[in-house]
C-alpha cells in the first residue's frame, strides 16, 4: 500500500488545476474568434419609419414602433414595399437609413475591452445607407455584410445594395470601405463603387455613377392564361441598381439586363421602381400597348 503525504497530494492538485486552467484557455483560443468585450449596453434604435415597418425580436416579427431598440445578435427590421426606416447607432457613431423590401439583422453588437464599438450588420436583401463618424479608438469597426460578402469602414458615408440572388453592390459617397469576399479585399474609394457576385471576388472598383435609369426594350402581352392577360418585360438599368416591378424585387443579369413576366394590371400599367446603392429612388409607370 502506497501512502502520500499532504505535500504530494497539494503538488497533484496544483498540476491537475493548472493542467485544466491550460486546457479551459486552449479550447477557448480555438473555438472564440470574437476580441475580448466588456458588458456595455449597444444598441440600434428606430427613431423614425413610414409604411410597413416589422421589428424582429426573439424569432418572432411583429409591426415596430419608433424607439424600439436593437440591442442582441439575431434582432432586426424589416420594410414592406414603399417603406423606409432610419435607425440611429448609439454613442452617436451614426446612422442607418433602409429602403423599402429590405431585411437589416444585427449580427455582431459590442465594446472591446480598450473601449472599441464594434457594429455588424446583416443586409440580406434591400437597400441601406450608411452614415457613420470616423473612429479614434483602433479597435472600433463597422460592417456591413450581404451574402457576398463583408463591406467593413471606420467611418464613412456609404450605400449597398443587395438582389434576391445575392450578389451586392457598394457605392462609397465619403471615406474608404474595405469590400471583401472569397478572402480577397479591395478598397473602395469616395466617388467609386463595386460589385460582388456570390462565390467571386469582389471586381475593380469603379468611378461612381449614380444612374436609376432604365432602357425598356420590350413590353408585351403574353396570353398566356386563359384567365389572366400577362407582360413580357425586357430591358436593362445598371447592374448596380434594385430593381422593382409591381412590388417585387428582381433579379437582374451580370450587365443589368432584365427579362420578367408579370399579371397585366386592371389599369394596364406596370409599376417600375429603380433604387441605386446611395438610395437615389426614380419611379416608371410603364403604359402596356
Amino acid at each position: 500500500m502506497v501512502r502520500l503525504n499532504r505535500t504530494t497530494l497539494s503538488r497533484k492538485r496544483f498540476l491537475l488545476l493548472l493542467g485544466s486552467a491550460f486546457t479551459a484557455m486552449g479550447v477557448s483560443s480555438k473555438t472564440s474568434a470574437r476580441p475580448l468585450s466588456v458588458r456595455v449596453n449597444r444598441w440600434l434604435e428606430l427613431r423614425n419609419y413610414s409604411g410597413t415597418v416589422d421589428y424582429l425580436q426573439n424569432g418572432q416579427w411583429r409591426r415596430a414602433q419608433s424607439g424600439q431598440r436593437l440591442g442582441s445578435v439575431g434582432q432586426g427590421v424589416r420594410t414592406g414595399y414603399g417603406s423606409l426606416a432610419r435607425l440611429a447607432v448609439d454613442t452617436g457613431i451614426g446612422f442607418v437609413s433602409v429602403s423599402e423590401n429590405t431585411d437589416l439583422r444585427v449580427t455582431q453588437l459590442y465594446t472591446t475591452q480598450r473601449g472599441g464599438k464594434v457594429t455588424e450588420l446583416n443586409v440580406s436583401r434591400g437597400q441601406a445607407r450608411m452614415f457613420v463618424r470616423p473612429f479614434t479608438n483602433p479597435d472600433s469597426r463597422f460592417e456591413i455584410r450581404t451574402p457576398s460578402g463583408v463591406n467593413g469602414v471606420r467611418g464613412t458615408d456609404f450605400g449597398v445594395v443587395t438582389q434576391p440572388s445575392g450578389r451586392s453592390a457598394l457605392a462609397v459617397l465619403e471615406g474608404s470601405v474595405a469590400s471583401s469576399a472569397q478572402g480577397q479585399s479591395v478598397a473602395v474609394e469616395a466617388n467609386y463603387q463595386n460589385l460582388i457576385f456570390p462565390g467571386e471576388p469582389p471586381s475593380a472598383p469603379e468611378p461612381l455613377v449614380d444612374d436609376p435609369s432604365i432602357d425598356v426594350q420590350r413590353l408585351d402581352r403574353q396570353n398566356r392564361h386563359e384567365d389572366q392577360t400577362m407582360v413580357l418585360l425586357e430591358g436593362q438599368t445598371s447592374p448596380y441598381n434594385l430593381f422593382i416591378v409591381e412590388g417585387e424585387t428582381q433579379n437582374t443579369g451580370r450587365e443589368g439586363d432584365f427579362s420578367i413576366v408579370v399579371p397585366l394590371p386592371l389599369n394596364e400599367v406596370i409599376e417600375a421602381k429603380v433604387i441605386t446603392p446611395s438610395g437615389t429612388v426614380k419611379l416608371y409607370d410603364l403604359v402596356v400597348p
